[in-house]
């Protein structure tokens, strides 16, 4: 079983990419739990809001799925940046799992993509800012990363590579 975490700015293709590897190799796909559990939100969010996410997204890191391979959109890492970039603090819980229980490699993702605003994004202004921070962040696990640029199917290309260079 091969983990992938999928991370990036606001707006870069994460889902997206998700989707296109999913229906094109059969790979699971574990969805953003952050945007639907915020959209459906009727009141602003907070801190208890944004570690319950983080509950939740290591309740599916601890899963048990026999699946070749595992595409997480939107995973602990950047529940972590969130965390501390809007509140200042990070739970002890969220650092031990991204210690424990770190992907297998991760996709970085390049904000070279035209952002498309929605209600529940705040930042598209600062995407680069997060792009790099996100890297600091999956170099400090010693894992594998792959930045993931271009439009169109040269994302889902060198995603595939990457996955495939793993698997063998």
């Amino acid at each position: 079983m091969l983990r992938v975490g999928i991370i990036g700015a606001e707006s870069t293709g994460k889902s997206t990419l998700c989707q296109q590897l999913s229906e094109q190799y059969g790979w699971l796909w574990i969805k953003e739990y952050a945007r639907t559990y915020v959209e459906n939100l009727r009141r602003p969010y907070t801190y208890d809001d944004v570690l319950h996410i983080a509950r939740q997204q290591i309740a599916e890191l601890g899963a048990n799925y026999n699946e070749q391979v595992i595409l997480y959109d939107t995973e602990l890492i950047i529940t972590k940046v969130w965390m501390q970039h809007k509140y200042g603090k990070v739970t002890a819980e969220v650092e031990q799992a991204i210690r424990e229980q770190p992907m297998d490699l991760y996709l970085i993702l390049a904000p070279d993509i035209a952002a498309q605003p929605d209600p529940v994004r705040e930042n598209l202004d600062r995407r680069e800012y997060f792009f790099e921070w996100y890297i600091r962040e999956v170099e400090q696990t010693k894992r594998p990363y792959c930045i993931i640029r271009g439009t169109g199917n040269a994302r889902s290309l060198a995603a595939t590579k990457a996955i495939q260079a793993l698997l063998k």
